[in-house]
């Protein structure tokens, strides 16, 4: 559904996104993570057509039309990072305006308007909205239509809990009729929850591309198991460091980090080894850690 063919996008000296390969496929929900500065924003503005590639290439649908081609643009619908609207207008005249652009039947008003939980509000100025309520109307906005291809840029970056409940249950129905979607998020619960894969920018260039799969996996490895043994044994640690090699002994516990599966295995030693486990406890490996990792601390 999008082709990135080593697209670099510069501004005068500074590189935003550097030679960035990726595809994301037809169905697919794809979050771009990344800390602030790492080509995000860059990334999906190019997507939508909004930004044109120094270098390389950003292609969109199966024929690989340029998103900067205007029949490239009536495939997609794109939630900007910062949205903004005539504060005059009410926000069921943003949606019936966005509808007739989109020459859209008037349900879809309806829809959006339904979507944007506006608890009454759709008929007052923009003004009087709260951020989180214009973050609302925006998300209905782009998804007015039902367009193959959503680009939605820190769509959860306002929303309150009634919008964030409102909004996976959405973009979930959006996944399950097939919609190709990608967006990004500084919230990992989002990306844990709604993400089949994920893409890690780090300073412009790509540090990783992982399905759900990958990163079950990766995290599963980054698990800890801890022992508190009635008392210390020679060798048994070394007799472990046989199966998980990364144990340790602190004073109190014996540290295995590790899959699950090695778990058992451990468990089985200590005890054969006649030594009485005290406690037991297992930590598996958390995103915000392995993420922090990749980004290498950058905030």
């Amino acid at each position: 559904m999008i082709t990135f063919r080593r697209f670099t996008k510069r501004f005068d000296s500074h590189v935003a996104v550097d030679s960035l390969t990726l595809d994301v496929m037809p169905g697919e929900a794809v979050a771009v993570l990344g800390p602030n500065g790492s080509g995000k924003t860059t990334t999906l503005k190019a997507a939508a057509g909004l930004i044109r590639p120094s270098s390389g290439e950003v292609l969109i649908g199966p024929r690989g039309v340029p998103a900067t081609d205007p029949k490239a643009r009536t495939a997609l619908s794109f939630l900007p990072q910062r949205v903004a609207f005539p504060e005059s207008l009410t926000g069921r005249e943003v949606v019936e305006f966005y509808r007739r652009l989109r020459h859209l039947d008037r349900n879809h008003a309806d829809a959006a308007l339904k979507v944007a939980s506006l608890n009454g509000a759709s008929g007052r100025p923009i003004s009087t909205y709260s951020g989180g309520m214009v973050q609302r109307l925006g998300l209905a906005v782009a998804l007015l239509p039902a367009s193959p291809l959503l680009l939605l840029d820190e769509p959860t970056a306002a929303l309150d809990p009634d919008g964030l409940c409102a909004f996976y249950g959405v973009v979930e129905r959006r996944k399950a009729a097939g919609q190709t979607i990608v967006f990004s998020s500084h919230q990992l619960g989002d990306a844990e929850r709604l993400a089949d894969r994920f893409a890690i920018l780090v300073e412009g260039r790509l540090t990783a591309s992982l399905t759900a799969a990958d990163l079950a996996d990766r995290l599963a490895s980054r698990g800890v198991l801890r022992l508190r043994l009635d008392h210390e044994l020679p060798g048994l640690l070394e007799r472990v460091q046989r199966i998980a090699p990364q144990a340790a002994r602190t004073p109190s516990h014996l540290i295995v980090p590790g899959p699950p599966s090695v778990r058992p295995v451990v468990i089985d030693l200590v005890r054969a080894s006649g030594a009485t486990i005290v406690s037991l406890t297992a930590e598996e490996g958390r995103l915000d850690t392995f993420y922090r990792d990749l980004v290498g601390g950058r905030s």
